[in-house]
């Protein structure tokens, strides 16, 4: 099986966000919408992709669970890994109901009911909650995260992306020399020369190669 860090759970998340998002967003959407062509079409999609959000749901909390179990943390990132936990459990729950319930009333004939569109507002806010949580897991504590950019020598520079090498500084340190060396037409004593030649070997000593 292809190697995945930390494992599964980071691309069956962004469906499950996606799908259940959009099923509750057209949902209540449909409420306001006048034309009634457009309100059952939107409900149609609202209800396809609350269902195959809720099938994505499953694999999402399954290997959540193992990367709960498995990934490497601390005190801090366990209690931020802990809530996001409780977090995804009630956001799940929330729309499992839901998808449960809009599935009997589908059976029934009947369109979404007020209770229904009320529990899928609740759920959409607890599904934003367990997503900012789970980014706060990742990107605050860096859980999962196998290593980290060493950034210290990279930098902005008039819009364009510098990277700094050791063999740029190298570079520079050689632009540096051309330009305070006399012109090529004034004549070099021979313990001028030696300084120059030495206090370029010196620069290249005291350069420090930049590694990733």
């Amino acid at each position: 099986m292809i190697e995945i860090i930390p494992n599964w759970h980071p691309i069956f998340v962004h469906f499950t966000v996606a799908l259940l998002s959009v099923a509750a967003g057209l949902y209540l959407l449909s409420v306001v919408v006048s034309n009634a062509q457009l309100k059952q079409q939107w409900r149609i999609v609202a209800r396809w992709n609350l269902w195959l959000g809720m099938a994505i749901t499953v694999l999402t909390v399954l290997t959540g669970w193992y990367a709960y179990s498995t990934v490497l943390h601390d005190e801090p990132s366990h209690l931020a890994m802990t809530d996001h936990r409780n977090w995804a459990q009630l956001t799940a729950s929330l729309f499992l109901l839901a998808t449960v319930w809009s599935i009997i009333r589908h059976r029934a004939g009947k369109e979404a009911s007020a209770l229904l569109l009320s529990l899928l507002l609740v759920a959409m806010v607890a599904l934003g909650s367990t997503a900012w949580r789970g980014g706060e897991v990742v990107y605050r504590y860096g859980l999962g995260v196998k290593s980290l950019p060493n950034t210290g020598k990279h930098g902005h520079i008039a819009g364009e992306f510098e990277h700094g090498h050791g063999n740029d500084e190298d570079d520079n340190h050689h632009a540096m020399a051309e330009k305070t060396a006399p012109e090529p037409s004034m004549p070099l004593t021979d313990e001028i020369q030696t300084n120059t030649k030495t206090e370029t070997h010196n620069h290249h000593d005291d350069a420090e190669p930049h590694a990733h």
